[in-house]
């Protein structure tokens, strides 16, 4: 199934366990433990894949695991990639992916877009989104405001991360000395600050389609 479906749908399906939804791509982190088993993981992964799949994968290599990520919610590849993970003996840890985001408040987003935009060397997704064209760097999203807001800072994270791992994430972050600004938007995000008021949002998915 490669046609476009929502997170909901991708997760009510069968044998996608392995995987979740966060913002736009679908990730799942397979440990390897060791480089050379990550090798043999990715490896087997290649061969899994064909010529139009690859445009919308992407796969991190690390000496602990593997994590691969889709722009589109596929869902046989999501079970292909998985059943060779499986095969390996490599778990799927859901707890080691998220997606963060650099989220900027703008007055007229169309006269800071352009500028971040060349300063990145990024590509433009919609009329507020920036995009990494290599995927390594987070994306830059802008977030549309009124009047400036000279009581916080105009810029803060998002951590997109997956949903049944949000509020282990959230008090975490209260635990290490942070607290909630506001849970109004909850579960598609918290609002959360440090001890001196910078602020971040962990989000899902939920709520979003």
């Amino acid at each position: 199934m490669t046609m476009h479906i929502t997170a909901g749908q991708f997760h009510a399906a069968d044998a996608v366990e392995d995987w979740r939804c966060l913002y736009h791509l679908v990730s799942a982190h397979f440990r390897t433990g060791s480089l050379a088993n990550g090798i043999t993981l990715v490896d087997e992964i290649g061969r899994l894949v064909d010529g139009p799949e690859q445009q919308y994968l992407t796969v991190d290599l690390r000496h602990s695991g593997v994590t691969v990520s889709m722009t589109r919610r596929d869902i046989a590849l999501a079970r292909r990639i998985s059943a060779a993970a499986k095969a390996l003996n490599f778990p799927a840890d859901p707890t080691a992916v998220q997606l963060v985001n650099v989220t900027l408040d703008a007055l007229v987003g169309a006269d800071v877009l352009p500028f971040w935009q060349a300063l990145l060397g990024y590509h433009r997704v919609g009329d507020d989104y920036l995009a990494d064209p290599s995927r390594r760097g987070p994306g830059l999203g802008l977030q549309q405001m009124d009047t400036v807001r000279s009581q916080r800072s105009r810029m803060h994270l998002d951590v997109a991360v997956p949903h049944d791992q949000a509020e282990a994430r959230i008090a975490a972050a209260l635990a290490a000395g942070g607290h909630l600004v506001s849970d109004a938007h909850a579960p598609r995000w918290w609002v959360l600050a440090d001890a001196e008021g910078n602020e971040a949002c962990v989000a899902t998915w939920i709520g979003r389609e």
